[in-house]
């Protein structure tokens, strides 16, 4: 076969590097273990990127899909945390970024009644790897919850405003954390979970519950905060909470970053 021209490593002029030059938005599945000892089979949306020194017209594509499918059709966390080295290798590059993003389901149950039903949540995995430096792993969850405004109760003959809001939670730790314990860390931290199966009991003592117990959202990320400061394992976390207001046409918004 006559040898193809390889466009991406002709010279560039301009003498202008990118930080970060590769493929986003490709769907692969993935198994992630939970902490009851299960398997999870999900599917991420991944985004795969190394750095492009001047010099170089281009990058690969084709390398970063080949590097994902080598592991065969499906990836677990220990080969998600060793991909950026791979690529830094089949790309002859300095640095490699990942980003495996997916849905995760927890079975809960009603907090009277007791009926089970799956709660969906978001988690992303982010993974660096920079030659000559340990790899870098960033754990973020999405966890929705519940929030009873303190002012609302306080001022309010009858009843408080409460509403529903999202914590977008992120840590690197010493020791890998298990996902539903994250999770568990940011519920706590709010007036109240949420459920996918709630009776007139479990309705009940929900609403109950948030009124016993209201924060605003900059409570929100100083709770979450405080338990993540009491932590041993955490070295690192971003907070972030953003309350859709029921009774405003916008949102509030709180965030805590520990340098």
């Amino acid at each position: 076969m006559k040898e193809l021209k390889d466009t991406q490593n002709e010279r560039d002029d301009r003498r202008l590097p990118i930080d970060r030059v590769g493929v986003k938005g490709l769907r692969f599945p993935v198994e992630v273990s939970d902490k009851g000892g299960s398997v999870q089979r999900t599917v991420a949306t991944v985004s795969l990127a190394v750095d492009l020194p001047a010099h170089f017209k281009g990058t690969h594509m084709s390398r970063f899909v080949e590097a994902l499918h080598a592991h065969g059709g499906c990836l677990d966390v220990r080969t998600i945390a060793s991909l950026p080295r791979e690529l830094l290798r089949k790309l002859d590059a300095r640095k490699a970024h990942i980003e495996f993003q997916f849905p995760f389901f927890l079975s809960k149950a009603a907090p009277v009644t007791g009926k089970q039903g799956l709660l969906d949540y978001e988690v992303r995995f982010e993974v660096e790897a920079e030659e000559g430096k340990p790899t870098d792993f960033i754990v973020t969850v999405f966890v929705p919850v519940a929030t009873l405004c303190p002012c609302s109760k306080a001022i309010s003959d009858r009843g408080a405003h409460n509403q529903r809001g999202i914590v977008t939670y992120s840590i690197r730790s010493t020791e890998p954390i298990w996902i539903e314990d994250l999770i568990a860390l940011v519920e706590r931290s709010a007036s109240c979970e949420l459920y996918s199966i709630l009776k007139r009991p479990d309705e009940k003592a929900v609403t109950e519950r948030a009124y016993d117990n209201p924060v605003f959202v900059e409570d929100l990320v100083r709770n979450v905060a405080s338990r993540s400061n009491a932590h041993e394992s955490i070295t690192w976390y971003r907070v972030e909470a953003e309350n859709f207001e029921s009774i405003h046409n916008h949102n509030a918004y709180a965030v805590i970053e520990k340098h």
